[in-house]
């Protein structure tokens, strides 16, 4: 299961129970309109498809994307 959300509470909840799954694709980009956002969201699913599989928040951003595997673990 993969959640697509512009909201940041999915992967606030997870980082904050250390949870592996569901996946969740985060977009954060001001044109919310479909026709911005298909070509974006797809090549991110595409790409990162294995790990989203496994367990993983993919953020989706204007100029590039970011991978980080579940669970979100605290950086030192």
């Amino acid at each position: 299961m993969v959640i697509i959300t512009h909201d940041l509470d999915f992967s606030a909840i997870l980082a904050a129970m250390n949870g592996a799954k569901p996946s969740v694709v985060q977009i954060r980009v001001a044109d919310m309109t479909p026709a911005f956002l298909v070509g974006p969201v797809v090549t991110g699913l595409r790409q990162c498809a294995s790990d989203l599989q496994a367990g993983a928040l993919l953020r989706i951003d204007i100029d590039r994307q970011r991978l980080r595997l579940l669970p979100v673990r605290p950086t030192t």
